[in-house]
């Protein structure tokens, strides 16, 4: 009994090696080849926002790591959002409102 116990489970481990090894090996692509702007909020609670709005390197790092992580290749563009970019209906910007504004990534092949 013990016997064949064990060969259940080990053509269980070996049918599971083998699926796994015919699965696709290449990177799937979450979109086209055309651009996608991503907006994010500035207060996401990571601490990004400093990185990406001031353009520095570190933010050239945080935008490709966004990007790989939907499934793009890197950052085309980055940085604080227009208010085209979000929004038409507001006509008058606060103070409040600019500490908040969303920050922009573009991604690209």
């Amino acid at each position: 009994m013990r016997r064949a116990v064990a060969f259940v489970g080990l053509l269980g481990i070996v049918a599971g090696g083998i699926s796994l090894s015919v699965m696709p090996t290449s990177h799937t692509a979450a979109a086209a080849n055309e651009p996608r702007t991503f907006l994010i909020p500035a207060s996401d609670g990571y601490g990004v926002a400093d990185c990406i709005s001031s353009k520095a390197e570190c933010g050239k790092i945080v935008a490709n790591a966004w990007c790989e992580s939907q499934g793009f290749g890197k950052a085309v563009a980055f940085g604080v959002a227009t208010r085209e970019d979000f929004t038409g209906s507001v006509t008058k910007q606060s103070p409040a409102q600019a500490a908040e504004q969303p920050l922009s990534i573009t991604c690209g092949e």
